[in-house]
């Protein structure tokens, strides 16, 4: 916002710079960053380099180390087998196909060798690693080894590493070798000196390293990884001093230093200062000793794949100076890049002021509030803040003239700060409705405040409850005033995310459309608030099903309407006199939700209907084939027509509803003499998790004469709900994975069709909202 406008459409000052004709927005101090930051590299590789000695592989020649990996020790409780024993999560170092490695840990007079494998014939099961998270196992005879005592040898300061493999750039991929002499030297540095004093909290949200004797945050890197780290911190006040004297050269007359609004050499040397500093700051993140492998991408995993800093016990160690991940230059590139980008038209200012205390007058609100006790900001950013302090103490002493960030009034209910659980609820809720109150003394009437929320309100804990933060947030801002009118999906978050992997999470993050409430809006009961749920909502969740919302945000996006009904009284009354809490409403939602999913099933063909309730009480699973033909009667169908219609099995007194798996193969809708809503759908999902979607359109096009294309989206949305609820993961995703593709499937089916449909594929949002 700051920095960028100042110098937009500036050539760069290294000399043989300025290669293009013009410079628009930062380019050219984005050229410079780059340049300066390789200056560092070779500097910084120049002074310690020694400490990151090449590998030879088997062909003779040396070969860049990308990453060492290194696992945790301690000694073995066994007195009559005391050995130092490897605490490791998975031998694996590549899974990928045809190039699979591996990690043979054999004893040997009482110590671990480790030798590199390179076949598919590595450990499975509870075999790969020596520690999960019930506890670790010696490597030497399977002596159990439990958490107490592992956190006790290492507060004792007795626990080890070892170098178990090392990680290299080959000639054609990564080259997995076995564990050198060298390479264990090479890492064995003494501790710098002038290192950041600050200790870790005692306690924090996210924080799991603390129960192993880490004190310090200098105690989350190793000795050669903090030898890197203060080198590069140290090297970015060289590389301004290099900056200004290029700048004075070029003719930059010196001017003001960036802090006090200078443009001149002092502030332009401030500012290449200034992100070069985020490139040491972003490298902290894998140059520590709690990264990981990625055996899959064959690379190193950054610490902050999520939010907490929890324990690892096998690590990888990057080379800051590698051409892979981790290394130093490649974060610089993230910074550059992110800066060729930013906005530099207009002159922005940022500042730290109190979100209680300031004034929104006709301001247009868009926010991404804290998200309850989620995420202990303040207390991470510690992490990165340490580093950045170190770089930039005399070019922004008012920005990290503190020895760690402020803490006091972070707005996030985090019970180790507040006396616990009731005292941080109280300073959150207190702090939140105060903030969205005084929006709302001065809001645009003519835009509606938007906020942003990344929590499923069917997240729960481990104990079962509901998010907290959720209806804290939906709370706090009806009671300060506001009326919800909307939620809305929006794409923001990464597919890939770890959270996402394998799981049903969120995909996207939540918007919430808010208005201010009238002053003179009226009071309800709970039976006419439910009446007017009944008759609001079933119109709205359809027109939500028949647009592009994913079956995985239906139940985020249908929560807009019923809390939009909900949010214009200013209050609820209950039977009892008490007013309905927002968890209540949702509830009622809810089971509105359900009702009208479950209004779908009586839409559908009698052998939808039957696999339907089978899925439902079974999924896959055979049962009673006695009880198969009860519920098919019921349904005005028969256990030989549903096996007519491939979509059942009856046998030996058993029955149960073909897999998904079962009906990817060919299938051919027009030849198919009794089709089913059913088998349509559960085919297309099957082949559309297979083959994608041009085949899945290939069989939509051939199969919407006889079935409606709305009726097997409806129904996918039906399935996915069923599977969610019943834990059903794999079929969740498999149903999700069709309705969210089904733009694109049914476009390319009405092209192959030659005949265009009423099918709606987006939403009309000509509304207010």
């Amino acid at each position: 916002m700051d920095i960028p406008p100042r110098f937009a459409g500036r050539e760069p000052v290294h000399p043989g710079g300025a290669e293009q004709n013009f410079y628009q927005r930062a380019e050219g101090l984005a050229e410079d960053v780059r340049h300066y930051g390789q200056w560092m590299r070779d500097e910084a590789q120049r002074r310690i380099g020694h400490l990151y000695p090449k590998v030879t592989g088997p062909d003779g020649s040396e070969y860049t180390v990308i990453a060492w990996k290194w696992a945790r020790t301690v000694r073995s409780p066994n007195p009559a087998n005391p050995i130092e024993t490897p605490l490791v999560n998975s031998w694996w170092l590549s899974k990928k196909k045809g190039h699979e490695a591996w990690i043979k840990a054999t004893v040997r007079d009482g110590q671990v060798h480790y030798e590199v494998m390179h076949d598919a014939n590595g450990p499975r099961g509870k075999d790969d690693g020596t520690i999960n998270r019930r506890g670790a196992v010696s490597v030497a005879d399977g002596t159990p080894i439990d958490f107490d005592y592992i956190r006790s040898e290492s507060r004792a300061g007795r626990m080890g590493t070892h170098l178990i493999a090392v990680v290299a750039e080959g000639p054609s991929g990564r080259l997995y070798t076995s564990p050198m002499v060298l390479h264990t030297e090479a890492a064995r540095v003494d501790r710098p000196v002038g290192l950041p004093d600050a200790a870790l909290p005692v306690q924090a949200l996210g924080f799991r390293v603390q129960a192993y004797g880490f004190k310090q945050w200098i105690d989350l890197f190793t000795n050669r990884q903090l030898v890197a780290l203060t080198t590069l911190s140290d090297l970015v006040g060289e590389a301004r001093e290099r900056v200004l004297a290029d700048a004075l050269a070029a003719g930059t007359p010196p001017g003001e230093r960036l802090r006090d609004g200078g443009t001149g050499a002092q502030a332009y040397a401030d500012a290449v200062a200034t992100y070069l500093a985020l490139g040491v700051s972003r490298t902290a993140d894998y140059c520590n000793a709690l990264c990981t492998w990625h055996t899959t991408g064959e690379k190193i995993t950054h610490l902050f794949t999520r939010q907490a800093i929890p324990m690892t016990w096998d690590y990888t160690e990057a080379n800051i100076f590698s051409g892979s991940s981790g290394n130093f230059l490649g974060q610089l590139t993230w910074v550059a890049k992110a800066l060729v980008h930013a906005p530099a038209s207009a002159a922005g200012e940022a500042k730290q002021v109190s979100a209680t205390d300031r004034a929104y007058d006709s301001l247009v609100i868009s926010t991404d509030p804290p998200y309850y006790d989620n995420i202990g900001y303040s207390d991470l950013s510690d992490f990165f803040y340490i580093w950045l302090r170190r770089c930039l103490h005399d070019i922004h002493p008012d920005v990290v003239g503190t020895m760690l960030t402020p803490k006091a009034e972070e707005l996030v209910a985090n019970p180790y700060r507040h006396d616990g659980k009731e005292g941080a609820a109280k300073f959150f809720v207190d702090g939140f409705n105060s903030v969205f109150a005084r929006i709302r003394q001065g809001a645009n009437p003519a835009v509606p405040m938007t906020v942003y929320y990344a929590y499923k309100q069917q997240d729960a804990a481990a104990g079962g409850t509901t998010s907290t933060g959720w209806h804290t947030l939906l709370a706090g801002l009806i009671d300060a005033g506001w009326e919800i009118t909307a939620t809305w999906p929006m794409r923001s978050e990464l597919a890939n995310r770890p959270r996402s992997q394998g799981s049903n999470a969120l995909a996207s993050s939540i918007v919430l459309a808010c208005r201010p409430r009238p002053a003179d809006a009226p009071a309800t009961t709970r039976r006419a608030l439910t009446a007017q749920l009944k008759a609001e909502l079933p119109g709205a969740l359809r027109t939500l099903m028949q647009g592009a919302v994913a079956p995985v945000d239906l139940a985020q996006a249908a929560i807009g309407p019923g809390i939009s009904v909900f949010s214009r009284y200013t209050r609820v009354r209950e039977a009892d006199g008490t007013n309905m809490t927002v968890s209540d409403a949702l509830t009622l939602i809810n089971a509105t939700l359900d009702e009208v999913l479950g209004e779908q099933e009586a839409d559908t063909d009698p052998d939808t209907r039957f696999a339907t309730r089978w899925y439902r009480q079974y999924g896959w699973e055979q049962d009673s084939a006695g009880l198969a033909d009860q519920l098919a009667r019921s349904c005005d169908t028969s256990l030989g027509a549903l096996e007519r219609g491939g979509i059942f099995q009856a046998r030996g007194g058993k029955a149960r509803l073909l897999s998904p798996s079962e009906l990817d193969g060919q299938w051919n809708p027009e030849a198919d003499d009794r089709i089913s809503i059913w088998e349509a759908t559960v085919r297309l999902a099957a082949v559309m998790n297979k083959d994608g979607v041009e085949r899945t359109a290939q069989l939509l096009a051939q199969a919407q004469s006889r079935i409606s294309p709305d009726s097997i989206k409806e129904l996918g949305f039906l399935l996915f709900h069923e599977a969610e609820k019943q834990h059903h993961t794999e079929d969740a995703l498999l149903f999700n994975g069709l309705v969210t593709a089904w733009a694109d499937i049914t476009g390319k089916a009405r092209r192959l069709a030659g005949a265009p449909t009423a099918i709606q594929d987006g939403f009309n949002m000509n509304g207010e909202d």
